[in-house]
């Protein structure tokens, strides 16, 4: 399959940066869109720090990084989405915020541009009824962090047509990820056992239980996972956290989801993770995960 003019990354958070990246060493032209353009700017040199690494770590030479970041542009404004092929959103869980980007999207691009959620927690039916363009909307919930994790959720919503999802996995795979397929329900695979596993965490520091870098210490030594609960919190951002809780506790009732009073506190404290250099743990910088 041909590759798309470029593939469009909407937020530039932790998520959207990370998900360029991934878009932009795999070889396609790459727009990164935030209505902030400092935080347009701020995504396109954690961009530069990151391949900078993989330069020092010999995994790219500068010449290739050079062709890479030559074909990332960044833009606050959303006309100058219209030429990509693909756009991948990526700002906060909040169903309307979400409704009103793919409008605004959907009265630029063409017809065949596809659009692409990657909500971890929201209905991808009801964010791609808010599109205008249902039948060629999927949920791609990329694992954080993107620029490292390979795998990548893809939901068809219900209006999906197969075409259009087929089309979206093969762009995922030429990106270098490895796609699977969930069915559009709460949470997905992944999110349906993170946000209750991180909850209860949260829940063992807030009642004295052990301090979180020895929760991280215990899981990653016993479990054998490579980052544990607390450093996944401070990545994701604590006030992402809530948010998960409420979408996911909202559609689920499940106890477990629900938002700890601690994680609140944390949040209004401004104590979000890495991106305010303290959360559970604290941080020397708030660069991207992996730079």
């Amino acid at each position: 399959m041909t590759k798309p003019l470029s593939i469009g990354v909407a937020g530039c958070g932790t998520m959207g940066t990370g998900i360029a990246i991934v878009a932009a060493r795999g070889g396609f032209p790459t727009i990164l869109f935030d209505l902030d353009p400092k935080r347009v700017d701020a995504a396109l040199v954690q961009m530069a720090a990151f391949f900078a690494k993989s330069v020092q770590r010999g995994k790219l030479t500068q010449i290739q990084v050079d062709e890479i970041m030559g074909q990332v542009t960044g833009t606050s404004v959303v006309a100058e989405m219209a030429p990509c092929g693909l756009i991948i959103e990526a700002i906060f869980e909040e169903l309307e915020a979400k409704g009103r980007l793919f409008v605004e999207l959907d009265a630029v691009c063409g017809p065949d541009t596809l659009f692409a959620s990657n909500t971890s927690t929201l209905s991808i039916t009801e964010i791609a009824a808010k599109s205008g363009r249902d039948d060629r909307f999927v949920g791609m919930h990329f694992c954080l962090p993107a620029q490292l994790m390979k795998l990548v959720e893809m939901s068809p919503g219900l209006n999906t047509s197969p075409e259009s999802f087929a089309r979206a996995w093969d762009l995922c795979e030429q990106m270098g990820q490895r796609p699977v397929k969930t069915q559009d329900a709460p949470g997905f695979i992944l999110n349906y056992f993170l946000v209750p596993f991180n909850n209860d965490a949260i829940r063992l520091v807030e009642d004295g239980v052990a301090e979180p870098a020895e929760i991280d210490a215990a899981i990653k030594g016993a479990l054998g996972y490579a980052m544990g609960p607390m450093e996944l919190l401070d990545l994701v951002g604590l006030d992402t956290q809530i948010l998960l809780c409420e979408a996911l506790h909202g559609i689920t009732h499940e106890p477990r989801a629900a938002c700890p009073p601690l994680l609140r506190r944390m949040v209004a404290a401004r104590r979000l993770g890495r991106k305010t250099e303290r959360g559970f743990l604290s941080y020397a910088n708030s660069a991207i995960f992996g730079a």
